[in-house]
């Protein structure tokens, strides 16, 4: 398989993969639209000096029924309105390197939606995924599961049957599946799948816990503030919630969340905390501060100790982190995850013996805390890496070569 390349966000080389970022600019240039998306999204953000709002990990709202609608400057937009333009920025340079998308598509879905408790919120998912692709212009739409995806992608490397564990970490759920594949040469039906299934915890929850534990504080986390009425109180704990999770830090702009951060600033006991979140919402620096955090779970994954810097006058964060710590911050997250991986396999009735490979792929992957789950159970020698950010794709356009 070809994978599309993109424009790189300063537009001096491509890459083969794509941000899932929305950019609404608030003063756009004459004659263009105003909305951007992908790698022009971060481009135009940091053109603007993040003068508009920037929204990012949108698919993690999919499967929750309380978004309904957002007001943006002025505009309501459904969920669907905000990922159309993603999927049409995704297609367009597809078409210009490969000529007309086939009406049939095969398109990748996690095992468990991020927010989805039933089986109703996994459909309305899907739902709401399929109502975008059908307005970016895509007729006949195949869902796939991405863990099944990956092992179609692994299949092409190998001589013989194997029995594999697909490990599949996204940025808001982690997906795991048992499948006996074989390879592509073979006359026999590609794959059977044993068992899967998945927890709506990855990246985006690691995030969270580095914002916790080394930003949130310095922005106000466990201060107090003073009521009109003399009462000391602590400051809600809301805000930072939206703070740690990427898919809502947006929203922290709406104009009723600001106004009551300004109270809350003139009211504060350490009124420059509350200023410096204030600035930091204000200003949409969500997208400056993940940019941080990257660097950090990077720099952990490399190394036992790292430092975490953040500044955007009169903000200044810079605080060492050391691997043992950042793990001791995810363990809840890191049990669940085991916990699931342990659950797929007894649901296939496997033991770790009867796993050939496991084949992780996706960001997390890299995370030592999270390969020491599959080290201890499966061995060093079982474990495979490889195109971690696009074995999902590859792995789809298998598959529907395999449908033509």
């Amino acid at each position: 398989p070809r994978v599309a390349r993109f424009a790189s966000i300063d537009g001096s080389d491509t890459s083969d993969t794509m941000r899932s970022i929305l950019f609404f600019a608030a003063e756009p240039e004459a004659g263009e639209p105003g909305v951007y998306a992908g790698n022009q999204a971060i481009a135009q953000y940091l053109l603007s000096g993040a003068n508009g709002r920037l929204i990012q990990s949108l698919k993690s709202f999919l499967a929750d029924r309380l978004f309904r609608d957002t007001n943006i400057m002025g505009n309501m937009y459904s969920l669907e309105d905000l990922i159309t333009p993603i999927l049409v920025a995704l297609s367009r340079p597809a078409v210009e390197q490969f000529g007309e998308v086939p009406e049939r598509i095969v398109v990748g879905r996690p095992v468990r939606f991020s927010a989805a408790r039933t089986k109703e919120d996994d459909d309305l998912a899907t739902a709401r995924l399929e109502v975008a692709l059908r307005r970016a212009g895509f007729r006949n739409v195949i869902f796939e599961y991405e863990p099944v995806a990956a092992a179609y992608h692994y299949a092409s490397t190998i001589a013989t049957d194997e029995l594999i564990l697909v490990a599949d970490f996204g940025g808001g759920t982690s997906d795991f599946s048992i499948v006996r594949i074989c390879p592509r040469t073979s006359s026999q039906q590609r794959y059977d799948i044993l068992a899967n299934d998945g927890v709506a915890i990855a990246g985006d929850a690691f995030d969270g816990e580095i914002v916790r534990h080394l930003v949130a504080s310095e922005l106000g986390r466990g201060s107090r503030y003073k009521t009109p009425y003399g009462q000391v109180l602590p400051m809600p704990t809301s805000f930072y919630a939206q703070l740690e999770r990427w898919h809502y830090f947006s929203f922290l702009k709406a104009r009723a969340t600001m106004e009551r951060l300004r109270d809350l600033e003139r009211q504060a006991l350490e009124p420059e905390k509350i200023r410096a979140l204030v600035h930091i919402v204000e200003n949409d620096l969500g997208y400056m501060l993940f940019r941080s955090i990257e660097r950090t779970k990077i720099g952990l994954s490399e190394s036992e100790e790292t430092a975490f810097t953040f500044s955007d006058p009169p903000i200044a964060i810079s605080k060492p982190v050391r691997r043992k710590a950042f793990e001791t911050w995810i363990e809840r997250e890191l049990n669940e995850i085991a916990g699931c991986v342990d659950r797929v396999m007894e649901a296939a009735g496997a033991v770790p013996t009867d796993i050939d490979t496991v084949f992780m792929t996706g960001g997390s992957s890299f995370v030592p805390a999270v390969r020491e789950i599959f080290l201890s159970r499966f061995g060093a020698e079982k474990l495979r890496m490889g195109n971690e950010f696009t074995s999902v794709a590859r792995g789809l356009a298998l598959r529907a070569l395999e449908l033509e």
